[in-house]
């Protein structure tokens, strides 16, 4: 099991979407996908598509001011 990060705190949608979707898609079963993203629409959208996609959310968790860490694994 590997563990990737994805800093896109500074990226807007769509991209915060694409830049996820990539990182999934390379992921082997087991592996999981740390992003951090900031509040608002990342915050909502990415746990609820990943998890349309078939993917396991995790975690959602606060780390600091207006970051906050999804932890994403593929089955």
């Amino acid at each position: 099991m590997a563990l990737k990060q994805l800093d896109i705190t500074r990226e807007h949608c769509p991209m915060t979407f694409v830049r996820t979707k990539i990182q999934l898609s390379q992921l082997n079963p087991g592996d999981q996908l740390e992003v951090l993203v900031s509040e608002g629409e990342p915050l909502e959208n990415i746990p609820r598509s990943a998890a349309e996609q078939g993917y396991n959310v995790l975690e959602v968790a606060h780390v600091e001011g207006t970051t906050h860490r999804i932890l994403i694994q593929k089955d």
